[in-house]
């Protein structure tokens, strides 16, 4: 399964009803350009499978796809694509072995040690960063840059720029070889969500 050029994470604090705004988001999209990350980290299991079914049926209508951050068993429950899992979380390996060869496994990264150990233990891509200043990520320190993730992408795992990307800089991050990138703000805090994802699609070469 090709990795998704535009990976878009929800947070509903920025959004009330995230399926309208999925959907509103993947109206007019080409197929598979588009992965929803769904990333509650909060949610107990039984609302997150709820919120998961109803995004997998918002994605498998648009022809997108839907990954689960960290839970492995609400992702197979829900019949999502894949997961993505924190650095530290469940091995890539073992989330495969669960979920079947073909779905997506994605890591968390924030430097070129973490991407090549997610490399080396069969994740499908890595989302990296932040490379830019972003709220949500400033507990986490400074951003890592451009030059990181270059020297990062020459692993040859598939990248995901993450943190700070918007439809003004995702060509560069493109250029120094994401694969993807990432957002949050972008498609949850604006008026027009299907705007925003054609913006960042454009961007990519």
């Amino acid at each position: 399964m090709a990795v998704p050029v535009v990976h878009l994470i929800t947070d509903r604090r920025l959004s009330a009803d995230l399926e309208a705004r999925a959907a509103a988001a993947l109206a007019g999209v080409p197929p598979g350009a588009v992965a929803i990350h769904l990333r509650e980290k909060d949610l107990p299991g039984g609302a997150l499978l709820s919120m998961a079914r109803a995004l997998a049926a918002v994605c498998r209508a648009h022809g997108q796809l839907l990954l689960v951050n960290d839970r492995v068993d609400v992702a197979l429950a829900a019949g999502a694509d894949g997961v993505h899992l924190p650095s530290a979380g469940v091995p890539p390996a073992d989330a495969r072995r669960l979920l079947g060869p073909a779905a997506l496994v994605g890591v968390s990264c924030h430097s070129a040690d973490d991407v090549r150990r997610a490399r080396d233990g069969g994740a499908s891509f890595a989302t990296f960063g932040p490379v830019h200043d972003t709220p949500s990520k400033r507990a986490y320190g400074a951003p890592v840059g451009l030059g990181a993730l270059r020297a990062a992408a020459a692993l040859g795992l598939p990248l995901v720029a993450l943190g700070g990307v918007d439809a003004g800089n995702a060509a560069e991050a493109f250029a120094a070889g994401a694969r993807g990138v990432a957002a949050i703000r972008a498609w949850l805090a604006g008026p027009d969500p299907a705007a925003a994802v054609r913006a960042l699609l454009a961007a990519a070469p």
